[in-house]
């Protein structure tokens, strides 16, 4: 599980909720790579479709969007 800092707090509020409580999202990291599918509860990324962990930190985080639900 990956905690994600106040940073991205005002960025996922101005988004849907995709369901009770939690966001489903795409993460665009700074290096050009994406992750669809990233589930996020209550500011914590906590899990990344078809990982086992998840694959990046917050510091290679350069965009997040909340995939219409």
């Amino acid at each position: 599980m990956l905690a994600l800092s106040n940073k991205w707090a005002p960025i996922l509020a101005s988004q849907r909720e995709t369901g009770m409580g939690y966001q489903v999202a795409s993460v665009f990291l700074i290096d050009g790579r994406r992750f669809d599918h990233v589930t996020i509860v209550d500011g914590s990324n906590t899990r990344v479709r078809d990982s086992t962990g998840v694959p990046f930190k917050e510091t290679e985080i350069g965009r997040i969007v909340v995939n219409p639900g």
